[in-house]
């Protein structure tokens, strides 16, 4: 099975980050993909990791909302 993606962020200069599963070892993580041009390696970044970092970016504000959505979509059904 391949790894199934939603992106969470794109910045100006072509970064993305986005909420990765890999249902073969039921494993959920951000993935960055830096932009063409910076010739930079895709990264894998437990969740845990990723909003432990210091900032706000967007990339992670974003997480934080989608997060949320979930959380206030399960509020809804209860």
């Amino acid at each position: 099975m391949s790894i199934q993606t939603r992106e969470l962020y794109r910045s100006a200069n072509g970064d993305r980050w986005c909420l990765a599963h890999d249902p073969a070892v039921a494993c959920v993580f951000v993935r960055h993909e830096p932009n063409l041009a910076s010739g930079g390696k895709i990264s894998d970044i437990d969740i845990g990791a990723f909003l432990s970092r210091s900032g706000q970016g967007p990339e992670k504000q974003e997480l934080l909302r989608l997060i949320g959505s979930l959380v206030g979509d399960s509020k809804a059904r209860d």
